[in-house]
């Protein structure tokens, strides 16, 4: 299994990590639809660990863990805020949510993957994203 470990503090490091995607699966070879999704479900999972989590703050860090083999890819997204309950978050779905600007992100991010995985206490949420080939 290959493992790479990168921190970011800023929404302007997203990019960086899109890249590195990018460097992942010519070698991992999802199709573009499911790569696609991915980079999409990753994005969504960093701005709100950034934004939410952290709070914009730059001396907190987002740590992404990106494992991989033959088989799946796995994405671990950690923040270092105070965590929340997943069940206090409006469904966007729900007809006084549909026109709301935010708060899609965690309904975007479970559509897109083949298994989403949330854990989150006072130290942080861990966001985890997976894909099979």
């Amino acid at each position: 299994m290959k493992e790479i470990n990168i921190n970011i503090k800023k929404r302007k490091d997203i990019a960086e990590i899109e890249q590195v995607l990018n460097n992942i699966n010519k070698d991992f070879k999802l199709d573009e639809i499911k790569f696609v999704n991915l980079v999409i479900a990753v994005t969504e999972a960093l701005i709100n660990a950034i934004v939410h989590g952290n709070k914009n703050n730059p001396d907190k860090n987002v740590n992404i863990s990106i494992k991989y083999d033959e088989k799946f890819l796995i994405i671990k997204i950690i923040d270092e805020g105070e965590g929340f309950k997943l069940d206090t978050v409006p469904d966007p779905t729900e007809q006084e949510n549909i026109f709301k600007e935010n708060g899609r992100g965690l309904f975007i991010m479970k559509s897109l993957v083949d298994n989403f995985e949330f854990i989150s206490d006072k130290n942080g949420t861990t966001i985890i994203l997976k894909m099979y080939k």
